[in-house]
């Protein structure tokens, strides 16, 4: 059943409140159509510390606040969130590039050593040529004599 909220002045806050339409006035106890056409009641209608919608026992000045600061918690765990996982991604590519990164290194220092052994054969080669191969005995050489 459905009755108009002016019917509810001078009545209590709970019975006013039990239509989820009307708003409660504790200066003047009227209970008035609240104005769905605005978000917040205008000052003219009932000052916020004063009026009640919902629950008698919470104002619209504690409603409003308690919703920002729940509204910015919320807002400030997913900022977090979002910096953990940023951070967490960028730890594992990097991680990533440092092993890429040890691969290269590592395949540089092989190519090296591969290239330092093909030269000292070059020059083992050339010095047995001209016969400036340095023996391992160097006395050798007139052992046979």
């Amino acid at each position: 059943y459905w009755h108009s909220c002016s019917q509810n002045t001078n009545r209590t806050c709970e019975e006013c409140l039990k239509n989820v339409s009307c708003l409660w006035c504790n200066t003047n106890k009227a209970c008035v159509d609240y104005p769905v056409t605005k978000i917040l009641p205008p000052g003219s209608l009932c000052k916020l510390s004063s009026a009640r919608w919902g629950v008698c026992w919470v104002n619209f000045e504690a409603l409003i606040i308690a919703m920002s600061v729940v509204g910015a918690a919320i807002l400030l765990g997913i900022a977090v969130c979002c910096c953990c996982c940023c951070r967490r991604k960028r730890r594992r590519e990097l991680d990533k590039s440092d092993e890429k990164e040890m691969r290269e290194r590592e395949e540089r220092r092989m190519r090296q050593e591969e290239r330092r052994a093909e030269m000292k054969s070059r020059h083992d080669e050339i010095r047995k040529k001209y016969g400036l191969f340095k023996e391992e005995n160097p006395y050798a050489r007139f052992e046979n004599n």
